[in-house]
Order: structure tokens, then C-alpha cells, then sequence
């Protein structure tokens, strides 16, 4: 198979977190019916962004005895016969209590194949603008993620993950054609970077990069940038929209991986007799 039809569901989210897994399901299922084969929820999808709610909104993660999220996502993605990444949610840990921002990857059978947690909390001071301190109320995972389909594997980011390109490097190396990201950038640091961090991770590694925004409400306390993307590996935006609620299609032609390495051969000359290899000391 060398063509997949991604869709990135840029959700409305609110308080309600019934509503909010209602509200998934039913643009999961419509992305479906359109012919997806891989469907992308934002980051917190099921709750309001920001330290205060994490807590609130917690659940653990556990197959055997599912959550009211878990087991929403499973039924989204076997209803709809979709991989599904599971954008985000906030997740507690059963034995210790404390807190991840996780994202969940299902197969088309309902089952869970991947789960990560973001690596790299979202701690910034833009003075006059925005301060947030994930670290106040989070912990970071503390592995590189990764999962297959048959059009080949996937990466797994979430949000602030995406300025660190060892993670998307070493994913690559590992065979990896792509790079999803489940995200919240905000409206001061959206426009400055998002479409940029996308393309460098998707220029960098030569595969494709995709994030997935929540919508944005400006009468929330968090105002999501919005503007959820597909890159190909030539770092050409292939598919994007504004702020508003919207499902993102692309056509994910994975020939154009081999194209590009064929084209700018930098698998094959890079130096490390200079600098290290960043994914030969890797441990995850």
C-alpha cells in the first residue's frame, strides 16, 4: 500500500467531557465515512487545555477495566474501521497518581497499539503574553514512541515535542515515515512557529509531519492556534486549514519518501566521523 488518506479532526472543545467525546466520535466517524484510513484528535481533546483541568479530568489508562475515554476511543476506532491517534488526554497513573498528557494509538480493530506521553512539557514565559508551566502539575514520559500500519510506521509527538528533532530523527531511523503530532499551540506561539517546526522535522528526516489542533474559543482560557497541517518530505504544505473546527484531509503518497532520498541523498552522507549519531545511543 503506498497511499493513505489522513484526516486531522481540528475538534471544538468545552467543559462537558461527554460532550466533548460525543462530539469526537461523531467527526471521527464522518472522516471514516470520507475514506480515511488514519484520523488525528487534537491534544486534550476530551478537556479544556491547562493545568487546572488536568487533574479534574484524569483517567487511567487501562484496557482491561477502560475509562469513559479509553473506551470511547476504542469504539471510535473499531466503528470506524480507522487507525486512530488519539489525540490526548490527561492520564493518571494508577500506582503512583501522577499525571501524563498521553496520547493513545488504536488499530481498526478497536485494539491499543501505542501509548505515549509527552516527553517534553510545556514550560514558557513570553513576558506580556503567555506563561505556562505543564511541569506544575505533570510529569514527562520518557520513551520514544512508534507504531505500524500497513503503509509503514508512525511517530508519535505531542506539541512541545516537536521542537526537540532528535525524537523525529531518531523515529526516522528507525524506519519511520511520518511524524504525528497531536498539539496546542497557542496564538502567540503559533504563528511564529507551528507551520516552521512541522516543515524543519519534515525537511529534516525526509518523511511526512502532520499536527492536530483543537479548534479555537476565544471565550476558553487557552486560545488554541488552530491551523492543523500535513507536510510531505519535501517540506511542502500539503493540506491545512484556519482556526475554526474543520477535518484536514491529505493524501499521503508514500512513494515521495523514497523520491526525496533519492533526490538529496543525506541518509548516505552524513558524517559521523564529526558529530555522533544521535540514534546509535538509543535506548528507547
Amino acid at each position: 500500500m503506498v497511499t493513505l488518506k489522513l484526516a486531522l479532526v481540528q475538534l471544538a472543545t468545552g467543559a462537558h467531557k461527554a460532550t466533548n467525546l460525543a462530539h469526537a466520535r461523531s467527526k471521527v466517524l464522518e472522516a471514516a465515512k470520507a475514506g480515511a484510513n488514519m484520523v488525528v484528535l487534537p491534544e486534550c481533546f476530551n478537556s479544556p487545555y491547562g493545568t487546572q483541568y488536568f487533574g479534574q479530568y484524569s483517567e487511567e489508562i487501562d484496557t482491561a477495566r477502560p475509562s469513559e475515554s479509553i473506551r470511547a476511543l476504542s469504539e471510535m476506532a473499531r466503528d470506524g474501521k480507522v487507525y486512530l491517534v488519539g489525540g490526548s488526554i490527561p492520564e493518571r497513573e494508577a500506582e503512583t497518581a501522577s499525571l501524563y498528557n498521553t496520547c493513545t494509538v488504536w488499530n481498526p480493530e478497536g485494539l491499543l497499539i501505542a501509548t505515549h506521553r509527552k516527553a517534553h512539557l510545556f514550560d514558557i514565559d513570553f513576558p506580556g503574553k503567555i506563561v505556562f508551566k505543564e511541569s506544575d502539575v505533570l510529569k514527562p514520559g520518557n520513551k520514544i514512541t512508534e507504531f505500524a500500519t500497513p503503509w509503514g510506521k508512525f511517530g508519535v509527538g505531542i506539541c512541545y515535542d516537536i521542537r526537540f528533532p532528535e525524537l523525529a530523527m531518531i523515529a526516522a531511523r528507525r524506519g519511520c515515515v511520518g511524524m504525528i503530532y497531536p498539539g496546542a499551540f497557542n496564538t502567540t506561539t503559533g504563528p511564529m512557529h507551528w507551520e516552521l517546526l512541522l516543515r524543519a522535522r519534515a525537511m529534516d528526516n525526509q518523511i511526512f509531519a502532520a499536527a492536530c489542533s483543537p479548534a479555537r474559543d476565544m471565550d476558553a482560557s487557552y486560545h488554541a492556534w488552530g491551523h492543523s497541517t500535513v507536510v510531505d518530505p519535501f517540506a511542502r504544505v500539503i493540506a491545512t486549514t484556519g482556526d475554526a473546527e474543520d477535518i484536514v484531509y491529505a493524501d499521503i503518497d508514500l512513494t515521495l519518501v523514497d523520491e526525496v532520498r533519492r533526490s538529496i541523498p543525506i541518509y548516505s552522507q552524513r558524517r559521523f566521523d564529526i558529530y555522533p549519531d544521535v540514534a546509535a545511543d538509543d535506548k528507547h
